[in-house]
């Protein structure tokens, strides 16, 4: 999955990202409220961990702005110990849980799966399901019915983008920032080629089915089996 960091200290933001990164997140990051809020608006991300003191928009604004365009990326803020006022609006603005400085990665990792939980993203055993399908983000394997998928690792990504984003259109720039990357020097006419070998190895499983195709948008991926 791929969290979104945003943190102005370069030292606590180096921390979070490896954090994440030795968690099997692919991580990105950005030092101000303004890169970040910039950042979020591309709905590409599973998590966004935010600072609320920083420089440009702050923390607590970037959550009500992307609250009031429906931006549903869960979102842990991270204040100061003793900043309750700055929780309260946090938690109020629409951010889902907070941890206080200084934090144990415990805290932190163990907020992170709350957080996705209640979100439907993962299940108790930290795994991604739909239907019968089965991802295991740790090893970014797939399986239907404990039969292995052999997808390839962009394959793996499409599928645990659509399935955290189930029933939602996105687009296919969308899709191609999250896969590829912002930096990628691929087209996004490679999203439609992976597709269609992604919906190959689906068949049989249901899933190839709920993948559907949205003419001149993207794709939508349906969260009930598709009947």
């Amino acid at each position: 999955m791929r969290v979104l960091v945003v943190e102005d200290d370069p030292s606590l933001l180096k921390v979070i990202c490896d954090i994440f990164e030795q968690e099997s997140f692919l991580v990105d990051r950005a030092e101000t409220g303004d890169e970040g809020y910039y950042m979020a608006e591309q709905a590409i991300y599973d998590l966004m961990i935010l600072d609320v003191m920083l420089p440009g928009i702050d923390g607590v604004d970037i959550v009500r702005k992307l609250r009031s365009q429906s931006n549903r990326v869960p979102i842990i803020l991270v204040t100061a110990r003793d900043a309750v006022e700055d929780r309260v609006a946090g938690l109020d603005a629409g951010a889902d849980d907070y941890v206080t400085k200084p934090f144990a990665v415990s805290e932190l990792l163990a907020r992170t799966r709350a957080v996705l939980r209640r979100h439907g993203t993962i299940d108790q055993e930290g795994e991604l399901v739909w239907n019968s399908i089965r991802l295991m983000p740790a090893v970014r394997d797939a399986s239907h019915r404990e039969r292995m998928l052999q997808l390839t690792a962009t394959e793996y990504k499409l599928l645990e983008f659509f399935i955290c984003n189930k029933d939602q259109i996105l687009t296919r720039e969308q899709i191609f920032d999250r896969v590829w990357g912002f930096d990628s020097g691929s087209a996004t006419s490679a999203v439609d080629v992976y597709i269609h070998h992604l919906r190959k190895k689906l068949t049989g499983t249901g899933a190839d089915q709920a993948l559907r195709t949205v003419r001149g948008i993207g794709y939508l991926f349906k969260g009930e089996p598709y009947v």
